[in-house]
């Protein structure tokens, strides 16, 4: 009989369900979108049992397009949207408030006052900055806001998770109350370097321990489901964040390999091997760990515009009617006649952490026409990513030798061949694009005996395309120069028009 792993993939506006066989294949996919709320502005929630429903209904809908048998199922991995947290009843399961979003500015006020008293404190201990982003402030603020939530917490009758927590939970029939240390590692809430949560955090942050699931490694046994979810007992074996599961599934297991994930923004990873490196400018993070108390570190780097910019020239600026009329756009002229596009709608991300910039386009002529436009802004994502990988490479002391790419935006050749031009490397798409779930079915696999090692794995992932700079060091570095300038132009625009008056 054959063997597969189901990965679930609990995104930020889907559930997700992929079957992959014994060599990596994809054999069948389940997706279901569920409701955004947004109860205030800048507050964004999901109802956790529309989260589940999804994700089962998804799970089901995989297995019927694969023709796979629940029983045939070997294990299970979930990869999840990070930093999103559920508080919820620890006798019968029920949420006790919608689930508060990883994109939820609500805790802003918190957030604000430890990182003007403990930046440094919470940098060395977590390997992140105090932002509303992050976990920890939303536990907060549902013990600080829940009528009788603190109480009840303290006597140890509810539970808190991401949502890996929450669907593993849910999955076991409540018997496990556990994350892994990926997750764990975007909380706020954890040492990255003991691999436990910081006591001293939590008494700062008036966060009973309890309340708290078990951190443990990435690739474990978890517990087995409850019949009636998926419709037979299946060990859950895998766990990951959704970023470091996508640096598994693109099998970056050497120091130095990264990886770059090209969606709405871009999320950029590098393997730092077993010592965490400390960056001014990025995140550390746990990337992932296979026992007890070891792990794997990453750097990571957030880009906040890149595919947005695309859906903006489409839904914003009428220039094309579907996205995947920029490139053939794009490709219509030699180069970008001079035109750059900083695409700084909501301030830039990393390197620069600048929220007072904003988005320019300049170098404009009366011969600038659509298709100088359409070019620019795919140049602003090739762009973006150097920077972050410019850094990665000062603070790690690892020079970038290839780059691993995925998401949507890599299908566009133009723009791959562009990002190999402006770094001088190679980068390489997988013939597998679903990395994330990939890596979630890796992790899960690996735990039960599908794959044995990290080398049998790797062995199953498979170049697609892989595209070598053509561009001489001359043209890449004055084209590049030239963004810089005019990053440095868009930076700090609304301080000068008084916009953050």
């Amino acid at each position: 009989m054959s063997t597969y792993v189901m990965a679930l993939d609990e995104g930020t506006t889907s559930a997700r369900a992929i079957i992959f066989d014994q060599e990596g294949q994809q054999k069948g996919v389940g997706q279901f979108e569920f409701p955004q709320l947004y109860p205030r502005p800048g507050w964004v929630e999901h109802d956790p049992e529309a989260i589940w429903d999804a994700q089962l209904r998804a799970a089901r809908e995989a297995m019927r397009r694969a023709n796979v048998e629940p029983s045939q199922l070997k294990a299970l991995g979930v990869t999840n949207q990070r930093e999103t947290v559920v508080v919820w009843d620890s006798r019968s399961g029920k949420p006790l408030h919608n689930a508060i979003v990883w994109q939820d500015r609500r805790t802003a006020g918190i957030t604000d006052k430890l990182k003007a008293n403990y930046l440094q404190y919470f940098r060395e201990r977590t390997g992140l900055v105090p932002d509303p982003y992050f976990s920890a402030g939303k536990i907060v603020w549902l013990l600080d806001n829940i009528p009788g939530l603190r109480e009840r917490a303290e006597k140890g009758e509810v539970k808190f998770g991401t949502m890996d927590t929450f669907l593993i939970w849910r999955l076991t029939g409540g018997r496990a109350h556990v994350t892994d240390y990926s997750n764990a590692s975007r909380t706020m809430l954890f040492n990255i370097r003991k691999l436990d949560w910081d006591r001293d955090i939590l008494e700062l942050l008036r966060i009973p321990e309890a309340v708290l699931p078990e951190p443990l490694p990435s690739s474990w046994p978890y517990g087995e489901t409850e019949e009636g979810t998926i419709g037979a007992k299946v060990q859950v074996s895998g766990d990951a964040g959704d970023q470091q599961a996508a640096l598994f599934g693109q099998a970056a297991f050497s120091r130095g390999e990264v990886k770059s994930t090209y969606g709405t923004g871009n999320f950029v990873l590098m393997n730092v091997g077993s010592t965490p490196v400390r960056s001014e400018d990025l995140l550390t993070t746990v990337a992932w760990g296979f026992e007890r108390g070891k792990v794997v570190y990453a750097l990571e780097g957030s880009i906040f515009v890149t595919g947005a910019a695309v859906q903006w020239l489409r839904d914003g600026l009428k220039l094309i009617e579907v996205s995947e009329e920029v490139e053939p756009l794009a490709t219509s002229i030699q180069d970008n006649e001079g035109v750059y596009f900083v695409p700084a709608f909501v301030g830039l991300g990393t390197p620069y952490w600048d929220p007072y910039a904003r988005g320019l386009i300049i170098g404009l002529t009366r011969g600038t026409r659509r298709a100088t436009i359409a070019r620019a802004v795919l140049e602003s994502i090739a762009y973006q990513t150097r920077d972050v990988l410019e850094v990665m490479s000062r603070d790690s002391g690892i020079g970038l030798t290839s780059l691993k790419v995925d998401g949507g935006a890599t299908r566009d050749s133009l723009l791959m061949q562009f990002q190999a031009d402006i770094l001088g490397v190679k980068v390489v798409r997988p013939l597998i694009s679903e990395t994330t779930a990939l890596g979630a079915a890796f992790l899960a696999g690996l735990a039960t005996g599908v794959w044995s090692s990290e080398r049998d794995v790797a062995s199953r992932w498979k170049e697609g395309a892989v595209f070598e700079p053509k561009m001489n060091k001359e043209r890449r570095e004055r084209l590049y120069g030239g963004w810089r300038e005019a990053v440095r132009r868009a930076q700090g625009w609304a301080k000068v028009v008084g916009e953050s008056e």
